[in-house]
């Protein structure tokens, strides 16, 4: 709940940048610049592990509203969830440090987009997460990402998937919903 007010304001900001400059291309890199709370902070005295996903959900905020995917969302009644994630941290952040959430679509297959979410301070990166997420509709199904560009009205000029990407998210996928999935531990 306490990033609950950043999200708003990252929301504010976003909207007015979209108002102001018109839709950004889907291959733009976002930033949304972000200090370290006490709030944020584990009992290391550092950001705590869990709050960059929270703080990362930001910068995917600022792209999907500033792209127009957002308002497109809206208004065909679909919504983006994450399905898996995996980060990787270089560096700590401490208290009442400035970084930049940079964020930025890589790709997508027939299901997800796919999206790499950084923390940089003065140009370095501190930590990284790839994100692979879905649309879906609120009606039920997936929305493929044909239908996703034409109801933008862009091409999709995202690159094509990395081979190692598609091979963290066949590695890191859990059986469908629809599939049984007991927990048994060998």
């Amino acid at each position: 709940m306490n990033v609950i007010w950043r999200t708003l304001l990252t929301i504010w900001r976003a909207k007015a940048q979209l108002r102001r400059r018109g839709a950004v291309p889907p291959s733009t890199i976002g930033r949304v610049r972000v200090t370290t709370l006490p709030t944020d902070l584990d009992l290391l005295g550092h950001m705590n592990n869990g709050r960059y996903a929270s703080l990362f959900d930001l910068g995917r905020f600022d792209l999907l509203i500033r792209t127009g995917f957002w308002d497109l969302l809206v208004k065909e009644k679909w919504y983006a969830v994450v399905a898996s994630e995996t980060i990787t941290f270089r560096k700590s952040l401490e208290l009442w440090q400035r970084f930049d959430v940079e964020t930025r679509l890589l790709a997508h297959d027939d299901k997800s987009v796919y999206l790499v979410h950084r923390a940089v301070v003065g140009g370095e990166i501190y930590a990284e997460m790839i994100v692979r997420a879905r649309f879906l509709r609120r009606s039920g199904g997936i929305v493929g990402h044909d239908e996703l560009f034409a109801a933008l009205g862009r091409p999709d000029t995202l690159p094509p998937l990395a081979p190692w990407i598609h091979d963290w998210a066949a590695a890191s996928a859990l059986p469908s919903t629809r599939a049984e999935a007991p927990s048994t531990w060998d």
